[in-house]
C-alpha cells in the first residue's frame, strides 16, 4: 500500500518536498504542528480540531495533528488505512491538491508485482507521473544539513604578497592557520618565476591529454625527478592524487586475478574510492594494529595476489603509520605495499622523500603515492615504482589516459619546487619549530590537541554543531581562519579543528591565534584536556603522549624563547639554486 499513500503525498507541494523520514524528524524536533499550522488547509483545519477539543491550537500534541496529516513516509498501510488518509486529506482538510490524486479503490485490489498503476510513485513508468528530480536533491541536501555533515565553503582568496594573509569576498584581511600549502612553495619566488616563463614559452593549456599532444620534455623530466625522489625507477603524473589513487589501486586490482585489498580503516577517500571501484574483495583493519593486518592475511594462501594499502602521515589525526612493519609482513605473505605519503612528501626526509625516507625504505615499497598540491604548493598527483609495474597503469588506467595533461606552466612550478626542497632544508626545519610552538602553547591552556608525532595539529572539539561555531567566530571576532572537520571526514564525536602552521607564521601570529583559542574556548564552554578524562575521545583525556617524528636534536639550535617567541624567515636563501638558461624556463642546476 505504500505506493498509494506516496501518491497521494506527491500531489502535495509542501509534502512531496519532504525526504523521507521527514515527518518524524520534525514531530521529535517539536516543529510539526508550527509546519502544518502554515498550510492554507491544515491551518484552519487544526484551529477546527482546537475548538472542538477545547484546547488552544499551540497545545494540540503532535499525535493528534498526526492524524490530519498524509504522511509520506514509506511504510507498510492496509487498504482501509490509505482510505481514511485520502478521506481526512479531501473532506476534513478539503486540500485541493489531495482531490486530484487517484483515489484508491474500494476493494482490496492491488497490482500484481510488476504491474503498474495509476498509484506508481515517482520513477516508475507510469507515463503520467513523472519523477521529482529537485524532491530527491532537495531531499538528499536536507539529510546532510541534518546530520551536520552539510559543506560551507568560505571565500578565502589567499595573497602570495604576503603570505599566509588572505582576503574574505568582503574584502577583509584574515590569517590563514589551516592551509595544506604547509611550506609556502605556492609564492616562492623561484616557483613564481619559472610558472610565468613557461606560460609565456609554451601558453595556458597542455593542449590534450598524454597521448594527443600534451606529453612534454616538462611532463618527463618531473616524473623522473619524483621516480629519484622516491628512489623507485618510474613515475607517472596525474591530474590529482584523487586521481592517482582511485586510478591506480583500480586498475591494479582488476588486472591482478582473485586480488584482494587489506586498508587500514583511516585511509583516505581516494583511496577508498579506488577499492570501490575495483570490485575486488577487500578487509579493513584497525588502524595500525598489525596484529589485526597478520590475522586478515593469513586468511589467504600465499600464492593469492594481495594489496596492503595504507598511509604515511594520516591529515586529520597526524598519526604516522607503521610502514616498517607493514613491508615486513607484506614480504611475509607476499603481498604487494600501496603508500600514500600525500601529507608527508617534502616535509619529511633529507631531500623531502617523506616518511619512507626518513625511515630508509621507500625502494622496498612496490607503489608510492604522492601530490604536488601541498607542501610542494602547486596542484596534480603523481606515483611512483618499478618500471614495468608504471608501465602498466600507464597502458590500462582510464584515469589517466583519458584526461587532459596538466599544463607545462603548472608541470614547471611543480618541477621548480620538487627540485628546490631536494636541496633546502631550512623551510622543513622552520616548519617543525613553529608547529611545536604552537602545540605547546595551545596545551598550556588546556586545549585539547589529538597527540601525534607530525606537522598537523588537530584539536578535539567533539561536537559538529560547537566546532563550526568555534570557526566561525575565529573568522569573524579574530580574523582567524581555521576549518571546522565534521563527519564523514572524521567520526561523529571526534569533530575537530585542524591546524597547520607554515615557516611563514610569525610569532606575532602565534600570539594571536593562542589568544584567540583561548577566548572561543571560554565563550563557548568548549571542552578541555582535563575534561575529557572522564570518556576519552581520538586519544584525549586518557594520558596518551607521542614523541615527534623529527626530533628537536635535528633543528639546531632553537632560541631560548622557543615557547614564546620564535623567529622566523619570510624566505630562506635559494641554496644556490639558478635558472641556467633565462630563456629556457625550466633548467635548473644545483650548486648546494
Amino acid at each position: 500500500m505504500e505506493k498509494y499513500s506516496f501518491s497521494m503525498a506527491s500531489h502535495c507541494p509542501f509534502l512531496k518536498r519532504m525526504p523521507m523520514g521527514g515527518l518524524s524528524s520534525l514531530h521529535a524536533q517539536g516543529r510539526l504542528l508550527p509546519m502544518a499550522m502554515k498550510c492554507p488547509r491544515m491551518g484552519p483545519a487544526i484551529r477546527a480540531l482546537s475548538t472542538q477539543s477545547g484546547q488552544d491550537s499551540s497545545r494540540l500534541g503532535n499525535i493528534q495533528v498526526e492524524k490530519l496529516i498524509l504522511p509520506p513516509v514509506r511504510g507498510a498501510h492496509s487498504l482501509s488505512d490509505v482510505q481514511a488518509m485520502y478521506a481526512r486529506a479531501v473532506n476534513t482538510c478539503r486540500c485541493p491538491m489531495a482531490a486530484r490524486a487517484p483515489k484508491p479503490p474500494a476493494h482490496g485490489i492491488f497490482p500484481q508485482s510488476g504491474a503498474t498503476s495509476s498509484f506508481d510513485p515517482p520513477g516508475s513508468d507510469h507515463p503520467n507521473i513523472g519523477f521529482d528530480y529537485d524532491g530527491k536533491f532537495s531531499e538528499l541536501v536536507d539529510a546532510k544539513k541534518s546530520d551536520k555533515s552539510y559543506r560551507v565553503f568560505n571565500n578565502i582568496n589567499r595573497l602570495a604578497s604576503s603570505f599566509p594573509h588572505a582576503a574574505t569576498g568582503n574584502g577583509d584581511r584574515v590569517t590563514v592557520w589551516c592551509a595544506n600549502d604547509y611550506l609556502g612553495m605556492s609564492r616562492h619566488p623561484l616557483v613564481l618565476s619559472n610558472t610565468k616563463k613557461t606560460l609565456e614559452t609554451f601558453g595556458a593549456g597542455a593542449g590534450g591529454t598524454r597521448n594527443i599532444s600534451g606529453n612534454g620534455e616538462l611532463h618527463l623530466q618531473l616524473e623522473q625527478s619524483l621516480a629519484s625522489l622516491h628512489d623507485q625507477e618510474a613515475g607517472l603524473l596525474f591530474s590529482s592524487c584523487f586521481v592517482a589513487n582511485d586510478a591506480t589501486i583500480s586498475t591494479l586490482c582488476t588486472k591482478l586475478p582473485g586480488c584482494v585489498i587489506f586498508s587500514d580503516e583511516m585511509n583516505h577517500a581516494s583511496m577508498i574510492q579506488g577499492m570501490r571501484n575495483s570490485r575486488v574483495r577487500k578487509h579493513i583493519y584497525r588502524h595500525n594494529d598489525l596484529v589485526h593486518l597478520e590475522s586478515l592475511l593469513q586468511q589467504y594462501p600465499i600464492s593469492t595476489p594481495k594489496l596492503i594499502a595504507f598511509e604515511s602521515v594520516y591529515s586529520m589525526s597526524g598519526s604516522i603509520g607503521k610502514i616498517r612493519e607493514t613491508i615486513k609482513l607484506a614480504k611475509k605473505y607476499k603481498a604487494m605495499t600501496f603508500l600514500d605519503e600525500v601529507h608527508a612528501v617534502g616535509m619529511y626526509g633529507r631531500r623531502g622523500g617523506g616518511v619512507a625516507e626518513i625511515l630508509g625504505c621507500m625502494n622496498q615499497v612496490d607503489i608510492i603515492t604522492g601530490t604536488l598540491g601541498k607542501a610542494y604548493g602547486v596542484v596534480g598527483g603523481y606515483i611512483a615504482g618499478n618500471r614495468t609495474l608504471v608501465d602498466m597503469i600507464r597502458c590500462y588506467a582510464p584515469g589517466f589516459i583519458f584526461t587532459t595533461s596538466l599544463p607545462p606552466s603548472i608541470v614547471s612550478g611543480a618541477l621548480t619546487s620538487v627540485e628546490y626542497l631536494k636541496y633546502s632544508t631550512e623551510e622543513r626545519r622552520l616548519q617543525q619549530i613553529n608547529t611545536r610552538a604552537m602545540k605547546h602553547r595551545l596545551t598550556r591552556h588546556g586545549i585539547p590537541i589529538i597527540p601525534n608525532p607530525s606537522h598537523i595539529i588537530p584539536v578535539l572539539v567533539g561536537d559538529p554543531k560547537k566546532c563550526k561555531q568555534a570557526s566561525d567566530r575565529l573568522l569573524s571576532k579574530h580574523g582567524i581562519y581555521v576549518q571546522s572537520i565534521n563527519y564523514p571526514t572524521v567520526s561523529v564525536g571526534e569533530e575537530r579543528l585542524r591546524i597547520t602552521p607554515t615557516p611563514g607564521h610569525s610569532p606575532e601570529m602565534m600570539d594571536h591565534l593562542e589568544s584567540s583559542m583561548k577566548e572561543v574556548w571560554d565563550f563557548y564552554g568548549l571542552k578541555r584536556v582535563q575534561d575529557w578524562q572522564y570518556s576519552p575521545r581520538a586519544n584525549v583525556g586518557n594520558g596518551h603522549h607521542v614523541e615527534m617524528l623529527v626530533k628537536e636534536e635535528e633543528l639546531g639550535v632553537i632560541d631560548p624563547r622557543f615557547f614564546g617567541e620564535i623567529a622566523t624567515v619570510k624566505h630562506p636563501h635559494t641554496c644556490g639554486l639558478e635558472i641556467s638558461q633565462p630563456d629556457q624556463p625550466i633548467a635548473m642546476t644545483a650548486a648546494c
